[in-house]
């Protein structure tokens, strides 16, 4: 049954929901989470001082947010070394790609990703009618080249791309990217969801142009500096680009208390450092846990381990149910043969030993189902 209202394109559409959370979960099982290890936020929490300045804004909460999101968007600016009409903030990465979709793909359009990639990109391109075209993975990281190949096959309009990885963790150095940006087709985008970026290895990204007209970057907040409950991201791109979202975007979508946080998180340049160098000590102790349990952890550059369980999805789907009931809460890659894999995000050390605990109890339990 249907609201009669709703355009055709809308009534055509499933009821999705690209990420079941824990929350809803917990409440489905009756079991609560003892480790929330799947959801690829930092254990390690905010900055201090953006946990001040929050605390300050929020005594203001009873007035809207800056519009033009001022402040925050001159010292990202500064950060990255770019102008501020290059910058676009928005209410994550996940919103911002929602508004690039909105403005770029109409019916039928074609857009191009992998097979498995971030799910949320794929829904946006859904709801707006566009036609979604994907290439496998080559091994556990996306295929640049055949993205390229299926692009100017099919003229698309976006080619989206994370990097590091979500879910494999795997990730492209600067050389691959710049030959994706040259080798863009004429009237394509590509998407640089660059979520992970400040947990990547020093040097591994690469330098763009921000007026470079074939590519949008993204960053976040959610990840190094641990304030995914805010909803803060943002774009940087060529400002004839930028200056677009202004016709769709929600000018007060941001509050005061998100813009404060944000704005101490970015002047605070030790703390994502220091949760860097903490997620690193994490991945260790991830596939320390995996290999003790016979398993083959993949090489990560994001803030989670992609855990190899040996067999297939169903007996990786065996093996995170086996976990939830015993209190960890992580997820799995939703595509074959990527759905082989659990994907473990790093948390704090009293999380990852009740992982530990969990992981050989859960396993045997598989072995005897499957």
């Amino acid at each position: 049954m249907t609201d009669p209202r709703l355009t055709p394109l809308a009534a055509s559409l499933p009821a999705t929901v690209p990420f079941t959370g824990p929350e809803a979960l917990e409440r489905r099982t009756g079991v609560r989470f003892r480790a929330r290890l799947g959801a690829n936020e930092s254990a390690f929490g905010p900055s201090p001082r953006a946990v001040e300045a929050m605390a300050r804004a929020a005594r203001d909460a009873w007035m809207y947010g800056d519009p033009e999101v001022h402040e925050l968007r001159e010292a990202i600016a500064a950060l990255h070394g770019v102008d501020p009409g290059q910058v676009i903030v928005g209410e994550g990465i996940d919103g911002l790609l929602g508004l690039l979709v909105r403005l770029t793909v109409g019916a039928g359009v074609p857009v191009v990703t992998s097979l498995g990639a971030y799910p949320t990109f794929n829904f946006h391109v859904t709801g707006f009618g566009g036609r979604l075209l994907t290439m496998p993975y080559k091994g556990d990281a996306s295929d640049p080249e055949a993205l390229l190949s299926l692009a100017r096959e099919s003229r698309a309009r976006l080619i989206y791309l994370s990097n590091p990885d979500n879910p494999m963790g795997s990730m492209h150095g600067p050389e691959a990217i710049r030959r994706m940006v040259e080798g863009a087709p004429e009237g394509a985008l590509l998407v640089l969801d660059e979520a992970y970026a400040e947990l990547a290895p020093e040097g591994s990204l690469p330098e763009i142009d921000p007026e470079d007209a074939r590519v949008i970057r993204f960053r976040t907040f959610s990840k190094a500096h641990g304030l995914a409950g805010l909803r803060v991201g943002y774009g940087i791109g060529p400002r004839a680009l930028v200056a677009a979202f202004d016709r769709v975007r929600n000018h007060f979508g941001l509050g005061r208390v998100a813009q404060a946080g944000a704005l101490a998180a970015v002047l605070d340049r030790e703390w994502p450092a220091e949760v860097a160098r903490l997620v690193a000590e994490g991945r260790e102790e991830i596939g320390r846990i995996a290999r003790a349990a016979a398993l083959r952890p993949l090489p990560s550059s994001a803030n989670f381990v992609a855990v190899d369980c040996g067999r297939d999805g169903a007996f990786a789907r065996a093996v995170l149910e086996g976990l939830g009931r015993r209190g960890v809460f992580v997820r799995m890659p939703g595509v074959a043969p990527l759905d082989r894999c659990i994907r473990v995000t790093v948390g704090r050390p009293e999380a990852l030993a009740v992982f530990g605990a969990a992981l050989p109890e859960a396993l045997e339990e598989a072995r005897g189902r499957t």
